[in-house]
């Protein structure tokens, strides 16, 4: 069974679902089902703490990750050289029951901002600039908006906020007007903080992509990979996981393709081909 501690220790490898758990809650119901995965897999996982202000950087660079979730910008960076184990199946209905997600322009439920053109002058919040939720895929989608008349769209950038938290806390305390945030982190922050949804309003989204996959470190043996992803996909459907599913706003697991990413570097080049090499 997975236990918290330092990976390494007779054969474990390391779990971490930091990008998804943007609260006391998911963070508990990930480590719940990850002890439920390495039973089930009889890979011994250990659950490991890498949280703000640790570099996710640092993480995906460890040799003994097993189920680690990796932006997917990222992994295609890194040269898509991680094994991919799973990736997430949001239950919101708008994914159709796919494992893909959606960044979300988010703005103060007060605010005069009704739609994202109507915060163009203000100030935009970002994460970090490795991000394809926080920063990538924005800035795609606001290429649209840019004209040679106004190739800049911002008065003014808040960031690198690092954090979901940290950024949707930028919008709700006035230091930004409108921020960018991966539409998953958004509904488990929404589940366990149901006040949350009469502070803030969703004014644009961007097209969908595949969602983040919890990844395994390129020398992890294949079949230490095979036996993770057959215990994720199983818990999609395993009774005693109900709650643990909910808590995660989880309707399962998919097995998704390396190519299925590289549409975030193609993003990032149309950005830097039309002369936007950062939002804003």
């Amino acid at each position: 069974m997975a236990v918290a501690g330092e990976s390494g220790k007779g054969g474990a490898l390391a779990a971490n679902a930091r990008m998804y758990a943007p609260n006391a809650e998911a963070a508990a119901a990930w480590r719940a089902l990850f002890d439920w995965v390495s039973l089930r897999s009889g890979v011994p996982l250990v659950v490991l703490d890498h949280g703000f202000p640790a570099r996710l950087e640092d993480l995906w660079s460890r040799d003994d990750l097993g189920a680690a979730f990796m932006c997917g910008w990222p992994f295609v960076r890194a040269g898509s050289r991680h094994r991919i184990v799973a990736a997430p199946v949001p239950a919101g209905a708008r994914y159709g029951g796919r494992a893909e997600y959606r960044t979300d322009f988010v703005v103060r439920a007060t605010s005069a901002i009704h739609r994202l053109e109507d915060s163009f002058g203000g100030r935009l919040a970002f994460t970090v600039d490795h991000s394809h939720s926080g920063y990538n895929a924005p800035r795609h989608h606001l290429l649209r908006f840019r004209t040679a008349e106004r190739p800049k769209l911002y008065a003014a950038t808040v960031g690198p906020c690092v954090t979901p938290k940290r950024v949707l806390d930028a919008v709700l305390d006035g230091n930004a007007d409108v921020a960018p945030l991966d539409g998953y982190t958004l509904e488990l922050m929404l589940r366990h903080d149901p006040e949350l949804g009469k502070r803030i309003r969703i004014v644009a989204s961007t097209d969908p992509v595949a969602m983040p996959p919890l990844v395994a470190s390129p020398s992890v043996p294949v079949e230490a990979v095979e036996a993770l992803r057959a215990a994720f996909l199983a818990s999609g459907e395993a009774p005693g996981l109900t709650a643990v599913r909910e808590a995660l706003v989880l309707a399962g697991f998919a097995v998704t393709d390396p190519a299925d990413y590289a549409v975030t570097e193609r993003w990032a080049a149309e950005a830097l081909a039309a002369g936007y090499p950062a939002p804003g």
